[in-house]
């Protein structure tokens, strides 16, 4: 079992299954059967990402770029813009109300520092050779 998900299921459905097929042959069958299943259903979301990726409109191709963004703007105003906007309202505008208070910090960074894991990872692979540019080269 190569995939984690898969001995997950199986951890999940094993102890039924040992009451429901006694037979260990039986057994095996179905848990292998369980494994080409899930196997397949990871296969069929990967086409449906690259026909994702590989769509000509932004809004279907566009999203991760965009939550990229959007993260990027975020931390930007909560840690410069929110700043520098008070001291120049108080310092040339007192009589204008503050800004709001940007909530939810801690989902921001949670999104924003998977986005960045994601981006490190990418740079692992380009560094050690096996990147999308690399792998279409050899197909």
């Amino acid at each position: 079992m190569g995939l984690p998900l898969i001995g997950t299921i199986l951890d999940i459905v094993r102890a039924p299954l040992e009451r429901l097929i006694p037979d260990k042959n039986e057994r095996r069958r179905f848990e292998h059967d369980l494994e080409l299943e899930v196997l397949r259903a990871g296969l069929a979301q990967m086409e449906v990402n690259k026909a994702e990726a590989n769509h000509p409109s932004i809004f279907v191709a566009g999203w991760r770029p965009f939550v990229g963004w959007v993260c990027g703007i975020a931390l930007g105003w909560h840690f410069i813009g929110h700043d520098v906007f008070n001291w120049a309202r108080l310092a040339f505008f007192p009589h204008i109300p503050a800004p709001p208070q940007l909530a939810g910090t801690e989902t921001l960074m949670t999104v924003l520092l998977s986005m960045l894991g994601l981006g490190g990872l990418r740079t692992v692979e380009k560094l050690k050779g096996v990147s999308r540019e690399k792998w279409r080269e050899t197909k």
